[in-house]
């Protein structure tokens, strides 16, 4: 088994709580969000209209789409409420001193 590939995609002081950052991993938006004294990765990318997610509001663990208000669980990706019905992608986040790296 071969251990994931991680890459460095901001410092930690460029996110402060409750903030959001929009990072590319691979080719793919990600968007970074420190939330609950973590800092979570998802795609930026809404799973009912396709619309990008770093415009959206962040609050107790989730992260909202701006255009139909569907919200996000940052940790597991799933919907939280209609019109989604299919989840987000997340990704994989270490800390390496104030270097955040996101799972490849």
């Amino acid at each position: 088994m071969s251990e994931q590939a991680f890459v460095a995609v901001a410092k930690l002081e460029e996110i402060p709580a409750g903030g959001k950052k929009v990072v590319e991993v691979n080719g793919i938006s990600v968007v970074l969000v420190n939330a609950n004294d973590r800092i979570f990765a998802v795609r930026n990318l809404c799973s009912h209209a396709y619309e990008t997610l770093e415009c959206g509001r962040v609050r107790a663990g989730w992260i909202s789409c701006p255009v139909h208000g569907a919200r996000f669980d940052l940790e597991t990706g799933k919907p939280l409420n209609p019109p989604a019905t299919m989840p987000i992608e997340t990704y994989e986040v270490r800390i390496d001193g104030d270097t955040i790296e996101v799972a490849a």
